[in-house]
């Protein structure tokens, strides 16, 4: 099976940092022999604060995604909120992601499913991995062509996550595709002032230990300065430091 890498900046920030990632993206895949799905969210509808930038919007979002698709040749993926989103979501990307909070969210699941399009369910905070079995039947039998699981994490207290990476080997067991979202995965809840704190020192490690458990697939959020991000800064990956993080898992 084929490794699934997938990277990009968290929220739309602007055509240019679009742009920016997309050519490094392109440069690793062409390096390296792999395919790195470009992702990026139009909005950020669970963001701590509701003074937090959440993205550019549906209809200019999904435009700006097709834009990188035409110039760059990459495929897509994006997160959805909201059912009536699904549809013109899936007319324009490649994998229609469900946000962890939402995964439980049958309308949301099947809506997703039901454009025929590969759906990536992240695994909740508060679920474990044989829990995922459910959404995972929700999506397969409402019509989706592919279902991806992605482990994130656990709340572990206040402000804090934990992985139990015995939760790859069993989503393992549910589906064949099992991605580590080793960004989020370091993410502080909450944790710094009215927004997410978080330690990407930590993301080498969390790749690393994620194979080792059997993990089919990474997830990257990616900035070229992701002090000056404007959604999970702390936790996400320096563009630059992308490639050496991918040889390492090859």
């Amino acid at each position: 099976m084929a490794l699934k890498l997938i990277a990009g900046p968290c929220v739309i920030e602007s055509q240019e940092l679009l742009d920016t990632v997309a050519q490094k993206l392109v440069e690793i895949n062409q390096k390296l022999g792999v395919e790195i799905l470009f992702k990026a969210s139009f909005d950020k509808a669970n963001r701590t604060s509701i003074h937090s930038y959440r993205g550019v919007g549906m209809e200019r979002g999904l435009q700006m995604l097709a834009d990188v698709r035409s110039k760059w040749g990459l495929k897509l993926l994006t997160d959805i909120h909201e059912s009536e989103q699904a549809a013109p979501v899936g007319e324009v990307v490649d994998v229609l992601q469900i946000p962890a909070f939402l995964c439980r969210q049958t309308d949301l699941v099947v809506a997703a499913a039901k454009t025929g399009k590969v759906v990536n369910i992240k695994k909740a905070q508060f679920l474990s991995g044989l829990d995922m079995r459910y959404p995972y039947e929700k999506a397969i039998e409402a019509g989706a062509s592919e279902v991806w699981l992605t482990e994130r994490g656990n709340s572990f207290g206040y402000n804090n996550l934990v992985v139990d990476f015995r939760n790859v080997a069993d989503m393992r067991q549910i589906a064949p595709t099992v991605i580590m979202d080793c960004t989020h995965s370091v993410q502080r809840p909450g944790a710094a002032g009215g927004k997410t704190g978080g330690n990407r020192e930590f993301v080498p490690a969390m790749a690393l230990a994620a194979k080792a458990f059997g993990a089919t697939g990474y997830f990257f959020e990616v900035h070229p300065d992701p002090d000056k991000a404007l959604s999970d800064g702390p936790n996400m990956l320096y563009l630059s430091d992308l490639e050496g993080v991918i040889k390492s898992l090859l």
